[in-house]
């Protein structure tokens, strides 16, 4: 794996750090401290946050002393956009003196309205009035997927309660995040299938809305398997259980390196070549 990246300086190719790694600030699940909440990270810089649960806000700042420039909801339950109010308050001042202050907010168009529906149909977002829900954020509907700093981003449905409800994101050879769901083998056989680190809701028991390690072994061959990292669990309790069965876990607060983006690969072979 390298560590390099290739920019340009002055008009020459140059290589700086820039390895990856994805940052749990919260794993979620029942008893979880802090719900859902995913930091990729570029040279251990925030690139792009996915979800926002109710604590979202405060865990960041602790972490990276500002708040998220680009955000992904996977979808609208409350475990996963309750913490966008805060991030509103948090925003607004900023983003009404200077509009490029606002988050950018990527979400698959088939959810749009329903975080129309939970977060902004309020005529008065604060006391006072006179703004828009949506001033604080750069709202970007997305369908196949989306580019953020030349990065494309695959975004794919999941299992998770009803169909057209939660959207998974991946980055090519680099990393797969499921969103809240049920086993996906007919999603994973395209969207992992070149190596990326798989992070996997999974939880010691299955439900009708997430999977348990029961069902990740029933659905997967073992090589998936084997780069299947676990998160949604309750408790660290459950995370010692899932570890005892073979799994991964991805651990609140801790880093996990992720293997390099293929554009980064493909920059790096022309320059070797």
């Amino acid at each position: 794996m390298s560590d390099k990246e290739v920019v340009s300086a002055n008009g020459m190719p140059q290589l700086v750090p820039s390895h990856y790694n994805l940052t749990f600030l919260g794993v979620g699940g029942p008893g979880a401290e802090l719900g859902p909440v995913a930091v990729l990270e570029r040279g251990n810089r925030p690139l792009l946050t996915i979800d926002c649960p109710p604590g979202m806000l405060d865990a960041y700042l602790d972490r990276y002393r500002q708040a998220p420039r680009a955000l992904y909801i996977t979808h609208t339950h409350l475990d996963h956009i309750g913490g966008m109010e805060e991030l509103f308050h948090h925003t607004i001042d900023a983003a009404i003196s200077d509009p490029a202050q606002r988050i950018r907010l990527f979400a698959h168009a088939g959810i749009v309205p329903s975080l129309q529906d939970r977060l902004v149909c309020n005529r008065f977002i604060r006391a006072e009035g006179g703004v828009n829900f949506w001033d604080a954020f750069q709202l970007v509907p997305v369908s196949r997927g989306f580019w953020l700093n030349r990065h494309w981003f695959d975004v794919f449905e999941s299992r998770h309660m009803q169909p057209r409800f939660c959207y998974g994101l991946a980055l090519e050879t680099c990393f797969v995040y499921t969103g809240d769901t049920r086993p996906i083998p007919e999603v994973l056989k395209y969207v992992a299938a070149a190596g990326e680190t798989v992070f996997h809701d999974c939880g010691v028991r299955a439900n009708p809305a997430h999977s348990g390690f029961v069902d990740l072994l029933d659905e997967y061959p073992e090589e998936l398997l084997n780069r299947i990292v676990c998160y949604h669990y309750g408790s660290a309790a459950e995370a010692n259980t899932l570890q005892s069965h073979g799994f991964r876990t991805a651990p609140p607060g801790q880093r996990i390196r992720l293997p390099e983006p293929s554009r980064l690969r493909q920059l790096e072979e022309r320059r070797a070549s």
